[in-house]
């Protein structure tokens, strides 16, 4: 960080960490399992940022925290995918996202899956499929930065495409065409 970015910074009030998760709250994101691992080591998470970072070479980018059990996975692996979510998938979000108590492969249960080019479990049905290759990643604070090279892409056709599972204000909601 510049000198001159600091100096910006210093002697400004922080931001209460509750008044910043109610302002992202306002920001409407489409929903994604993240799923890493193999087998039994297999674990993921529910997330509402996954962004575009190149068309050339593919590759995208999201973030996770240091503390999530899929962060250990996914840097010993060095893969993840990506699973759009439609509507129909409003339970997979809730149990990849924890609140009900899953960990690791149980996860997994319910939904079927295949595998694309690094072996990291893909969402069968999902709206999208993104399997990658971690490029970097980029530890701040109490999470880390995920840049992601897409290896593989499976999309379901045309015509079944559903409207995308989103999150806004805390809960989930879907778009309609």
């Amino acid at each position: 960080m510049s000198e001159a970015i600091i100096a910006t910074n210093r002697g400004l009030p922080s931001v209460e960490a509750s008044a910043f998760r109610n302002a992202m709250r306002q920001l409407a994101g489409g929903v994604s399992v993240i799923t890493v691992g193999y087998s039994n080591n297999r674990s993921g998470l529910t997330v509402t940022s996954v962004s575009s970072l190149s068309a050339e070479p593919p590759m995208l980018v999201f973030c996770i925290s240091r503390t999530a059990s899929s962060w250990s996975i996914l840097k010993q692996n060095r893969a993840f995918a990506v699973n759009v979510l439609g509507p129909d998938h409003l339970d997979i979000a809730v149990r990849f996202s924890g609140r009900n108590g899953e960990k690791g492969h149980e996860r997994y249960t319910g939904a079927a899956w295949s595998e694309l080019v690094t072996g990291t479990p893909i969402l069968a049905d999902a709206i999208a499929a993104l399997d990658c290759t971690v490029e970097e990643l980029i530890e701040r604070h109490n999470s880390a930065i995920v840049l992601g090279r897409v290896q593989s892409i499976n999309v379901r056709p045309e015509p079944d495409i559903a409207s995308p599972l989103t999150y806004w204000r805390g809960a989930y909601t879907t778009t309609h065409k």
